[in-house]
């Protein structure tokens, strides 16, 4: 999807006055002319904008429920799925940021960041061999980003520990293991491209 409408609001076609015109008429979510029910475009935008701007200023669940709505409006927008999940992570929803993150590697493959917030988000749900594959394809295709490589260090460290600790300490049971994913840090929000 592009982030803006098709045609520019300041598009001399005629078409394009008419479709603006037809949007100032209707009520948000209303059937249009063409019959066809949802939000209007210019919504959504305003929603991934708005879900943004909040995640920017620290408001991550807020910035969940707008981007949200944006994401049902338009499920197969990356930027708004990446969105959604960067604002899921930081909520500690992580199950939700991967389910989220996985949309967007199996829509582009090549997308490193996707890859490393697929990573992160599963090792945080404790799922740390599926992190372990994410983050290495992260790391892997970005091998210049510290932060990919740093991750992908840890989730190891923690596997390696796992199946063999140190001298005279006996395996992590699974309940424990769950209580070490606390949110600590977050995903970085600055764009890695």
């Amino acid at each position: 999807m592009s982030e803006v409408p098709s045609g520019g609001w300041d598009s001399p076609s005629r078409e394009n006055a008419a479709r603006s015109a037809s949007r100032k008429s209707r009520v948000t979510g209303e059937t249009g002319s063409n019959g066809a029910a949802g939000p209007d475009p210019g919504d959504v935008h305003a929603w991934y904008t708005t879900g943004m701007e909040l995640l920017g200023k620290g408001s991550p669940a807020a910035a969940a429920q707008v981007l949200q709505r944006a994401a049902n409006a338009e499920p197969a927008s990356r930027s708004v799925r990446e969105a959604l999940a960067r604002a899921q992570f930081d909520t500690g929803q992580y199950a939700a940021a991967a389910d989220n993150f996985r949309v967007i590697v199996e829509a582009s493959p090549t997308d490193d960041y996707a890859h490393f917030g697929l990573g992160l988000s599963l090792a945080r749900a404790g799922d740390h061999e599926a992190a372990a594959e994410y983050l290495a394809l992260a790391a892997a295709m970005r091998p210049d980003r510290k932060h990919y490589t740093d991750a992908l260090r840890q989730v190891r460290a923690t596997l390696k520990y796992r199946g063999n600790p140190p001298e005279g300490q006996p395996p992590v049971p699974p309940v424990l293991r769950a209580r070490c994913h606390e949110p600590r840090d977050r995903i970085r929000h600055a764009d890695p491209r």
